[in-house]
């Protein structure tokens, strides 16, 4: 996965608690912006919205 395209997640905060989101044609993926080369959590475009639109329902 390329660094190209990563943006940070307008729900983080100034305290490092920081996620980053890439978001492409099949997938979307989510990294811990301190740990840029750490491992990547990546979803079904249709399993991340699923879960986005359940969040926003809380």
């Amino acid at each position: 996965m390329t660094p190209t395209g990563w943006r940070k997640s307008s729900r983080s905060n100034q305290t490092n608690n920081c996620v980053e989101v890439l978001f492409t044609q099949r997938e979307s993926s989510v990294r811990d912006a301190k740990n840029a080369s750490g491992p990547v959590l990546a979803f079904s475009n249709a399993a991340f919205t699923a879960f986005r639109d359940a969040l926003k329902r809380r």
